[in-house]
């Protein structure tokens, strides 16, 4: 597989503090990939950086072979990658389908097939599908951020702490979802408190600290690595 997204020297800054300095990654077209690393250490940035939510510095970013480096909001969306935020930010005042429906504003197709399909990956959403936003739990608040930004039918979507705040029994709901997203041909880019969960979820991951990577591996390895397993995994 080729990769679907490169990152290269990328140095961000806010206000004279450096969140990313100088962090080279690639993602694999089909994979899912995790950034870890501790608050403040800018994996948030990165993914912000990326959307174009955030100017960078300098470096490069590579979607499908083009750079998208800088460039808007609105460009990156139609290109083809969309952000789930950090805190789902839902609009609370809009129903369930009205919300799945601001995630397709750039498309001019029909929509009823992807909100059937996303109603399928999440049922609940479908009961509720004429509540306001703000009325659903915690849990069903994600579900509805992740199935807003499949609406845009992105080939990579990058999540930004999305079990933060839910019960654990929603958190393993959320990442069946995450991976069956996957299986269906979408590559993720994901930050994730629950490092335990994420390594096992993801093919590859990197490690940040100070706006630094100063580790990668599979999943798999770095779940082995004592140093990791210190620091992230509270063993």
């Amino acid at each position: 597989m080729s990769n679907i997204l490169e990152i290269k020297d990328l140095h961000v800054s806010y206000g004279g503090i450096k969140a990313v300095k100088g962090i080279t990654f690639d993602v694999e077209e089909g994979s899912i990939i995790t950034l870890i690393g501790s608050n403040g250490a800018g994996k948030s940035t990165t993914l912000n950086t990326i959307a174009g939510l955030i100017k960078p510095e300098s470096g490069s970013i590579f979607f499908e072979g083009n750079e998208i480096t800088g460039k808007d909001p609105n460009f990156i969306v139609s290109s083809g990658i969309t952000l789930v935020p950090e805190g789902r930010k839902i609009f609370p005042d809009m129903t369930v389908l009205e919300n799945l429906k601001i995630g397709a504003y750039l498309r001019k197709d029909d929509l009823s097939d992807d909100i059937e399909w996303v109603y399928s990956l999440f049922p609940r959403l479908k009961e509720r599908s004429w509540q306001l936003g703000g009325t659903l739990s915690g849990g069903e608040q994600q579900m509805l951020a992740v199935g807003r930004a499949l609406m845009s039918k992105p080939k990579l979507i990058m999540m930004d702490e999305p079990s933060l705040g839910l019960a654990p029994i929603v958190v393993r709901d959320i990442f069946s979802i995450i991976r069956e997203i996957n299986k269906q041909g979408t590559t993720i880019l994901l930050i994730e408190q629950n490092a335990n969960m994420a390594l096992k979820t993801a093919n590859h991951a990197y490690v940040l600290e100070t706006g630094r990577i100063i580790l990668q591996g599979s999943g798999e390895e770095l779940l082995g690595n004592e140093s990791v397993r210190a620091a992230y995994l509270g063993s």
